[in-house]
């Protein structure tokens, strides 16, 4: 079990590889996702124990230089969050929907910690500017109170950052919208 993930994300696809390469060199830890995104951009999401993630992303960040747009590092992060940010998460059921959407890739990771955390709900996934034009979008289901509590603190999150595009709470989804997410 993981307790720390960080993120990089650069302007350059060439600089985002190579940096990625040095972080994986740094220190033991182990790959999310790496991956070209809209648009244009590259990002290099890592998992380990919080010393080797802070060392890994503090030489990305250091190699990612005038390219780097963001960055994070979140010590105990939510389990929830690895199998979303691969969409491999499916719910023990299916209750209300959450849908939160954020400018910034590294925003919405950090919102969706942040409702994980703060509230008895499932994610479902976690879209990372692939096909988004740069933006990201956080889904996950619950009790409708769980999840408009969820809602709250993910907003939170984006809202101090200005990076909030919208957030929706669907009390009873169409059977048929969900066969659509899965």
């Amino acid at each position: 079990m993981y307790s720390a993930i960080g993120m990089i994300e650069v302007t350059s696809i060439a600089r985002g590889i190579y940096a990625t390469d040095l972080m994986l060199k740094t220190a033991y830890v182990e790959v999310v996702s790496a991956t070209p995104v809209c648009p244009g951009k590259y990002i290099a999401i890592i998992k380990g124990d919080v010393a080797a993630v802070e060392s890994s992303i503090s030489v990305g960040v250091e190699m990612a230089g005038e390219y780097l747009v963001d960055s994070f590092i979140l010590a105990n992060v939510h389990q929830g969050v690895f199998p979303a940010i691969t969409a491999t998460s499916m719910p023990d059921g299916i209750g209300a929907l959450g849908i939160m959407e954020c400018f910034s890739l590294a925003s919405m990771i950090i919102a969706a910690d942040a409702t994980l955390k703060a509230a008895d709900v499932q994610a479902l996934e976690l879209r990372l500017g692939s096909g988004l034009g740069g933006k990201a979008y956080f889904t996950f289901t619950g009790d409708v109170g769980a999840v408009q509590a969820g809602i709250e603190a993910g907003k939170t999150i984006a809202i101090e950052k200005g990076l909030l595009v919208d957030a929706e709470v669907i009390p009873s989804p169409s059977d048929r919208l969900w066969a659509s997410l899965f």
